[in-house]
């Protein structure tokens, strides 16, 4: 089996194939820093949806996804934007943390796993 790497930098790849599945690296709101959890989370999901249809995948395929937030009371307004973006009936297993990210400006990050195909 090939291991296939996506929009590699120097230190990671946003998204590796291996095997059927897709392991996405942690993604922050890149063109939304500084703003609402709503509106990183908006960014973030956007930004998983287009590295899951680049490797042949989408949000019905995902198997386990992990959150941070830099700020855990901002957990319901984080959850308002992923309840309407997970599809009904294809929730994945899920842990959410708080924790201090990278950098000051992204208050969520998310990381998933998923299978590859429609």
């Amino acid at each position: 089996m090939q291991i296939e790497r996506y929009e590699t930098g120097k230190r990671m790849s946003q998204a590796v194939t291996y095997g059927g599945f897709v392991f996405l690296a942690g993604q922050v709101a890149i063109d939304a820093p500084d703003a609402s959890v709503r509106e990183q989370t908006t960014d973030i999901l956007a930004r998983i949806t287009r590295l899951l249809e680049g490797v042949g995948s989408n949000s019905t395929r995902i198997l386990s996804a992990t959150i941070w937030l830099a700020d855990m009371s901002k957990f319901e307004e984080m959850n308002a934007v992923w309840d309407t973006w997970v599809p009904s009936g294809h929730a994945p297993a899920r842990a959410t943390v708080e924790a201090r990210l990278a950098a000051p400006e992204f208050s969520v990050e998310i990381g998933m796993i998923a299978a590859i195909g429609n």
